[in-house]
């Protein structure tokens, strides 16, 4: 039963890689309206990579004995880990991969937590960067200090300055994109928090030029009415907090501070979002609404913008060459989903899915150098 169940899954995944693969060849013909995949499913994006799912389907199986189950047909999580591995043995096998772009919360550490000097994702990292692969960290958490930042990630950064001094990495390229795409730092050895704020104005892309401010500040004007109506129909314990590209809701502060639930975090994002696109604001500016587990945010730009500004930076780098690894792409307002738009991506599901998701590259990518030889 179970080598008749894995022949049949294998099949399957094997017609719809062929389905990915005649939708790239639309895609570099530009006719990707016309693919088969686009038929059967008129909301698929583009493939900055072709997918091995039926290699990656038994690479899992292996793994999770999904063929074996006599019950339980594969999950979601058995297709999630599927695409991921599928995606990371295209990345190893059509590499070098340039660029690896990671979220902040659930991704590289608990939400609330910071990047400590134990986790273990740390020297994951730093094996990237002794292969000479840039690491961006792209989250929402905006601020203008880069001593905030170092509160967060303070782990990594001391981390990657004792490989510094110790001769360990030259010249390594860690970049911070906060607030989704609004504020860019870079790995400094020199700096006292290890960290230097780069001027917006050297590093953005032609298309946030044409953001004006006016539009910007309109546009979180209206979010914030319509996080007020959130809070007063839903009778939320909250306080709404504006900064200078961003705003959002929390709880409010002090003895008792509750958690809000899912579905009060999810309809706050879903009236918002919905309000600002029929905005006259919201046809101007991109913004991203999002619910970051305990609150709710309104940045301009989202990960797309961050990611494309990464790869700007850093020499101009191709989506191919970049992976986005985040836990954000279902939920509402999920902030990783619009990461698609700018390179390949992994989701994970908690920060030690992380970890073996950067060891399940490094498997790969030695699998690779190996059959080279």
């Amino acid at each position: 039963m179970a080598t008749a169940a894995h022949r049949r899954y294998a099949e399957i995944m094997h017609d719809v890689e062929e389905l990915i693969n005649d939708h790239i060849v639309q895609q570099k013909r530009g006719t990707h309206g016309r693919s088969k995949l686009k038929l059967l499913v008129p909301t698929v994006g583009v493939f900055f990579t072709p997918l091995r799912l039926e290699e990656a389907f038994n690479f899992q199986d292996d793994r999770r004995k999904i063929s074996s189950r006599r019950f339980v047909p594969p999950s979601f999580n058995d297709i999630r880990l599927i695409l991921n591995s599928a995606q990371l043995m295209s990345l190893a096998r059509n590499g070098p991969v340039q660029l690896m772009t990671f979220d902040g919360d659930v991704t590289l550490y608990d939400d609330g937590e910071s990047l400590s000097d134990e986790n273990p994702v740390i020297p994951k990292i730093l094996r990237l960067l002794r292969q000479g692969i840039h690491v961006g960290i792209v989250t929402a958490a905006g601020y203008t200090d880069a001593s905030r930042y170092y509160e967060r990630l303070h782990g990594l950064l001391d981390a990657v300055t004792n490989a510094v001094t110790d001769k360990e990495i030259e010249d390594p390229r860690v970049i911070i994109i906060g607030g989704e795409s609004n504020y860019l730092f870079e790995f400094d050895y020199h700096a006292e928090t290890f960290l230097k704020y780069i001027p917006r104005k050297t590093w953005m892309l032609d298309e946030m030029r044409t953001w004006q401010e006016d539009n910007i500040q309109s546009l979180l004007d209206v979010a914030k009415g319509a996080l007020k109506e959130c809070i007063d129909n839903m009778q939320l314990s909250a306080e709404i907090v504006r900064k200078d590209r961003a705003v959002g809701i929390i709880p409010v502060t002090g003895p008792g501070k509750q958690r809000f639930t899912r579905e009060q975090l999810e309809e706050t994002v879903l009236v918002t979002q919905q309000i600002l696109e029929l905005s006259d604001p919201g046809k101007k500016v991109p913004f991203c609404a999002f619910n970051g587990g305990n609150d709710v945010f309104v940045d301009i730009g989202d990960k797309s913008w961050g990611v494309l500004s990464c790869q700007r930076y850093l020499g101009g780098i191709e989506g191919s060459k970049t992976l986005h690894i985040g836990d954000q792409f279902l939920s509402a307002g999920a902030n990783d989903f619009k990461a698609r738009l700018a390179c390949t991506t992994a989701w994970i599901a908690n920060p030690a899915e992380t970890v073996a998701l950067l060891d399940e590259f490094h498997y790969h990518s030695q699998s690779q150098r190996e059959d080279s030889r």
